[in-house]
């Protein structure tokens, strides 16, 4: 479907910077951006974020992993 907009010129001058950096086009990036706002507002993001690391071997125990991390910066 397509459809009329009115978006500030700063903003499609910054889209058309983007599509170009990303190789696609202005349109694609608005799809993609409805997309992630459509998950983040449904919570799908959570969902499809769960679990992420689960196939990591490298952090072992998620406790000790944060201590860890958190002993850096302390």
């Amino acid at each position: 479907m397509r459809f009329l907009a009115d978006i500030p010129d700063d903003d499609i001058q910054w889209l058309d910077a983007q599509a170009a950096e990303q190789g696609v086009s202005r349109a694609e990036l608005i799809r993609r951006a409805v997309t992630a706002y459509r998950a983040e507002v449904s919570g799908d993001a959570i969902d499809n974020a769960f679990g992420i690391w689960r196939e990591r071997d490298d952090i072992g125990d998620g406790l000790k992993y944060q201590r860890r991390l958190r002993g850096k910066r302390e």
